[in-house]
């Protein structure tokens, strides 16, 4: 028999740190009902959200369109740069704060077709656009581990809602880091896939060479779960992947012996935060005992991929945000004098300080003098850190390293110096660059704060990727752990 509220109650401790295969085995058995499970986590949203400001905007749960699905039952928020029908879809922005999205994007109709349960809505940084979820519109993002750091971006929502055991995973969008960084940040496992693996349609762009859809979840075993889901081609993605998907919760418990795992020496340097760099190696060193053999590889762009991000990202920007001009969709300003102020005042008002920065920096990159010294050199710059990469892999399998130079920052720390926040992205943004698939793997903490594992893998092997992560996870508990807030909020339940 399914259990009633107050015997559920009893069970949410039990069930917010539940891996998804466990979940659904309790749905299976009867143990409780999809409605039970989605009454159980609406109710931590709305006990625990009012704090972390993790969610845009909540969403009733509905019957799972499927019964029978591998997710069915399952609770879910998605990042809200993902549309659904008949939600508000925001991106973070004034401009898009009272939009109501009219059709489905692709993540979203497949997690459905599984029968997964949406719950709302993620905060984010504007249009994607940061590193610490303070750029929103609707107010920053607090990390569930310590209400003063950040909890990275631009998928901090979703990471946080994740690590607070608000759902059992959530979507995100990775253009230069932005599932990795904030997984990292959070303590919990983020993968973004091989560029086209997951359909970009329904997902507002940013940068559209370079945005990815993929899963933020307690574990790399629940990234595989839901990864196969809304993994595979699409025919209205013209970057969309005609290849085959894998299973990749099938491959999980492969051994990694004799993988060669390779160590860029660059990445451990003094600009690494040298706790950071201890806990990393620790991580590695389990690999090592798992039966992988280390090689040290070269990378020697982390630099110039930096720099060249953040002239194409921005240009792609600037292409791709010229919609919104208060005439179709979207915010629109008050009383326009003419069409050239309804424009000006319009993005003007409804942008960002973040959002304008880059919009001016990728118009001037793309501006007639300027193409040729900024746009095409960087492009140059993407193909030489693609071709580092491919020459790394004929020595190694996967390639392992930190996600970030240092755990998550305080809030408001990197504010006045655009900079130095850009800095945290250095060893995500050449992943982004070439395409590759990535992910973090929570590997400790530095003073209370988690930091992750990065590992980054040839194109379309996320397969690979999820089994090695997996395997680390055999061996270690960081994923296990949660915030305090989190277990805390599960026992006053109980006691309740």
């Amino acid at each position: 028999m399914p259990t009633s509220d107050t015997q559920h109650r009893g069970g949410d401790a039990a069930l917010i740190n539940a891996s998804i295969a466990q979940l659904r085995a309790g749905l299976t058995a009867g143990e409780y009902t999809a409605a039970d499970l989605a009454v159980a986590f609406a109710r931590r949203i709305e006990t625990i959200d009012p704090s972390l400001n993790s969610l845009v905007s909540r969403v009733g749960p509905v019957e799972p369109a499927s019964a029978t699905g591998p997710l069915a039952g399952i609770p879910y928020v998605h990042k809200d740069i993902f549309c659904a029908k008949g939600t508000r879809t925001t991106c973070g922005s004034r401009m898009l704060a009272d939009w109501v999205a009219p059709y489905d994007s692709t993540v979203h109709e497949r997690l459905t077709q599984s029968g997964a349960v949406l719950l709302g809505k993620a905060n984010m940084d504007e249009f994607a656009m940061g590193s610490s979820s303070e750029n929103s519109h609707f107010g920053a993002v607090a990390n569930p581990w310590d209400a003063n750091a950040v909890p990275g971006g631009s998928s901090g929502g979703s990471a946080a809602a994740v690590a607070a055991r608000l759902v059992p995973f959530a979507t995100g969008t990775d253009t230069g880091g932005s599932i990795r960084q904030p997984a990292a940040f959070c303590g919990v496992t983020g993968i973004k896939p091989t560029y086209g693996r997951v359909s970009r349609y329904g997902m507002i762009a940013y940068a559209s060479s370079f945005d990815q859809g993929g899963v933020i979840a307690k574990s790399a075993a629940d990234c595989a779960l839901v990864l196969g889901e809304m993994a595979g081609f699409d025919e209205r993605d013209s970057t969309s992947a005609d290849r085959p998907v894998p299973d990749y919760v099938d491959g999980l418990d492969e051994s990694i012996s004799g993988l060669r795992v390779g160590i860029p020496k660059q990445w451990f340097s003094d600009a690494l935060d040298p706790t950071l760099g201890d806990a990393v190696s620790a991580a590695i060193d389990e690999l090592r005992a798992a039966g992988a053999e280390t090689v040290e590889i070269d990378l020697p762009d982390a630099d110039i991929a930096l720099a060249a991000y953040y002239l194409l990202a921005p240009a792609e920007a600037s292409s791709n945000l010229s919609r919104f001009d208060g005439v179709r969709f979207g915010y629109r300003c008050e009383d326009p004098r003419d069409l050239q102020d309804l424009y000006e005042r319009t993005r003007s008002e409804g942008f960002g300080s973040e959002v304008k920065r880059r919009i001016l920096v990728g118009t001037y990159a793309l501006s007639a003098g300027y193409y040729d010294a900024f746009y095409r050199r960087a492009q140059k710059a993407r193909r030489l850190v693609t071709d580092h990469f491919q020459r790394a892999f004929e020595q190694c399998d996967v390639i392992a390293g930190p996600v970030t130079p240092t755990p998550a920052f305080d809030r408001g720390a990197h504010s006045a110096d655009p900079a130095k926040m850009y800095l945290e992205d250095i060893f995500t943004i050449p992943v982004n660059l070439a395409g590759l698939p990535g992910m973090s793997v929570p590997a400790g903490f530095v003073e209370g704060r988690p930091v992750g594992l990065q590992l980054i893998g040839r194109h379309f092997d996320e397969a690979r990727l999820l089994n090695v992560a997996h395997q680390y996870q055999q061996r270690v508990d960081w994923h296990e752990r949660m915030p305090s807030m989190a277990a805390d909020s599960a026992n006053d339940n109980r006691e309740g």
